[in-house]
């Protein structure tokens, strides 16, 4: 998820009544809810090493922990010098609450990541293994809706309460709310999700059977997806309301997977294509003669774009004549002619 989802989110977590347990709950809950991105350093080094580092261990379920171990620690040491505060309803300093808003926090960071169809891989270091449950966008402009009404609508009531002299309410019961409609955003999601894949499920594609699918959701509408089936010959991608009775199997795009050959056996080794197919769920590679060479091309249809000059997730790879490699690059967002 984006990082303003999850400062949200732990802004939320920590109004429901966490920051009743001790001093700098707070901060505790935002600094922990985004640490696991710290991984972003890697993007200094290449795309290619951000892809194949990214919700790697600091995102997985030690290297979260261990990540909240830290930030509990530095707060507290700084905590414990900090002036006294000026309200006497600020609860004292204390460790154990401390650390357990950073690790709440951090956990909230590897569950919302969980939701989305990019995943973590929660095992790591011991396993690589991708984790994910593809119910909700990257970034979800349902998701920041509810929670930023949730937190924000107290304030509303609190304005008004000053203007007719009422007591003041707090922002319990908005982050609360919050939360509750992100579970309600999820499980409306999750349904809609096992309803697609069942509908994806009953169909032949091109006379095959498939032997995967999986569903993506639209960026707004819970009910739109995306569906991906797999045969032994292609990828096909499908759009599927999650409310229709059936499939418009006429929307069908058709993705013929690649017919072996020297200059796609080579592409497939270089170490760029390497790490994207490790993170790959559903890639897909052309090669074309562009005369002195071969331009090959490997995308993730998970991913697909409708808009052709801007695809996400690409891997492009140029081969001599005589398949010598002469550049590779990954690209986040591929732009196009």
């Amino acid at each position: 998820m984006d990082n303003l989802t999850h400062t949200l989110t732990a802004l939320a977590i920590s109004q429901a009544g966490l920051n009743r347990k001790t001093r700098f709950a707070t901060l505790a809950l935002v600094i922990a809810g985004n640490i696991p991105d710290v991984d972003i350093v890697t993007a200094f080094v290449s795309s290619a090493r951000y892809l194949q580092d990214h919700r790697g261990v600091t995102h997985s379920i030690l290297g979260a922990t261990l990540l909240a171990g830290m930030v509990a620690g530095g707060i507290y040491a700084w905590g414990r010098r900090a002036p006294p505060p000026q309200k006497k309803t600020t609860p004292p300093l204390n460790l154990g609450w401390l650390a357990f808003c950073c690790w709440v926090g951090a956990a909230s960071h590897v569950l919302l990541d969980l939701t989305n169809a990019y995943g973590v891989r929660l095992l790591e270091p011991f396993s690589g293994r991708w984790f994910a449950w593809d119910i909700v966008s990257i970034v979800d402009p349902l998701l920041l809706i509810i929670l930023t009404v949730g937190l924000s609508a107290p304030l509303l009531f609190r304005i008004i309460s000053e203007e007719v002299g009422a007591r003041k309410p707090g922002f319990e019961k908005g982050a609360i709310v919050a939360l509750c409609g992100m579970a309600a955003l999820w499980g409306l999601r999750g349904f809609a999700h096992t309803r697609v894949v069942s509908l994806l499920d009953s169909h032949t594609y091109a006379e095959e059977n498939p032997v995967r699918l999986a569903a993506f959701p639209s960026t707004a509408n819970p009910f739109q997806w995306t569906g991906v089936a797999e045969t032994e010959s292609a990828i096909h991608i499908i759009p599927v309301n999650a409310l229709d009775s059936d499939i418009d199997m006429e929307r069908d795009r058709i993705f013929h997977k690649p017919e072996p050959s020297p200059a796609l056996t080579i592409a497939m080794k270089i170490p760029t294509a390497e790490v994207f197919l490790d993170f790959a769920r559903f890639p897909w590679a052309e090669v074309e003669d562009s005369g002195d060479g071969y331009d090959v091309k490997i995308l993730d249809l998970r991913f697909l774009s409708p808009f052709p000059g801007h695809q996400p997730f690409t891997v492009e790879i140029q081969l001599a004549k005589n398949l010598q490699v002469l550049s590779e690059s990954f690209s986040f967002i591929a732009k196009g002619d």
